[in-house]
C-alpha cells in the first residue's frame, strides 16, 4: 500500500509540474492528448474512493494480478467511456482546472488508501479483492499511465519511482506467467510488454520465442 501512494504522488507530482502548453501534446495512450490521459485519472482517482467504501461479505475472488484481464486486440477509442473522457477533458478549457480536479481528488484517494484496512474486502467490477491487493493493482495502472504522461513530452518531466517501475514490472510478469529478459529495463519491459513501442530487433531476440505472446492489452 506504500507502494501504491509512492507511484500515485509521483504520477500527480509530474501532472502538476506540466507547462499548460503539454497538455495539448499527445500522450502514449492511443489516441488521447496529454490532457485527455490527465482527466482519466481523475476518474480512476473517483474509482479509488468508491471502491474503497464499496465493502464486500464474500470471500475474494481476484487478487492484484488476476484483477488484470487481457486482450489481444489493442483499444480502438470506440468505448464509450473513452469518448466521454475526451469530450470531459476538453470541457475544462484551462489546464489549471484539471490540475485542480487531479489534486482534489487525487490527494483525497491517497488519504482513503493510506486509512484503509488492507484485510478489508472490497467489490468493484463485479469482483472481490482485499484493499490491499486492489491497491497494489493500481500500482500498474499509475506507472503505465506515468510512462503514457511523458512518453511524447518535448521536455521529459519526472520519470515513474524506480520502485515503481520494478512493482509494475513484477506485476506484469505474473500476469504474463514469464519473467522479461534481464536485458530489459523496468520501463522498456512495461513498453513493450503492453504494446506501447515495438522490441527492436535485438529485445526480439532476446524475448525469444516468448516474445510472440506480446503484446498484453490490459482491461
Amino acid at each position: 500500500m506504500d507502494l501504491f501512494s509512492r507511484s500515485w504522488t509521483a504520477l500527480r507530482t509530474a501532472v502538476a509540474e506540466l507547462p499548460d502548453e503539454d497538455f495539448a501534446q499527445p500522450s502514449g495512450c492511443r489516441g488521447w492528448l496529454v490532457r485527455d490521459l490527465v482527466c482519466h485519472l481523475v476518474v480512476d482517482a473517483q474509482d479509488v474512493l468508491i471502491t474503497l467504501v464499496t465493502p464486500a461479505d464474500s470471500e475474494p475472488t481476484r487478487d492484484a494480478v488476476t484483477y488484470w484481464e487481457t486482450s489481444e486486440t489493442p483499444p480502438t477509442g470506440d468505448d464509450p467511456l473513452d469518448a466521454l473522457t475526451v469530450r470531459l477533458a476538453a470541457a475544462y478549457q484551462e489546464p489549471w482546472l484539471l490540475k485542480f480536479h487531479l489534486d482534489d481528488v487525487g490527494s483525497a484517494a491517497e488519504r482513503a488508501a493510506r486509512l484503509a484496512d488492507p484485510a478489508l474486502r472490497v467489490s468493484t467490477r463485479d469482483q472481490v479483492l482485499t484493499a490491499a491487493d486492489y491497491l497494489s493493482a493500481y500500482v500498474l495502472e499509475w506507472t503505465l499511465h506515468h510512462l503514457d504522461l511523458i512518453a511524447r513530452l518535448p521536455a521529459v518531466p519526472m520519470p515513474p519511482p524506480a520502485e515503481s517501475l520494478a512493482g509494475a514490472r513484477a506485476m506484469l510478469e505474473g500476469i504474463a506467467g514469464a519473467a522479461f529478459p534481464g536485458s530489459l529495463s523496468d520501463a522498456d519491459a512495461l513498453l513493450i510488454g503492453t504494446g506501447r513501442r515495438a522490441p527492436t530487433e535485438s529485445e526480439r531476440a532476446a524475448l525469444g520465442q516468448w516474445g510472440g505472446r506480446l503484446p498484453l492489452f490490459l482491461g
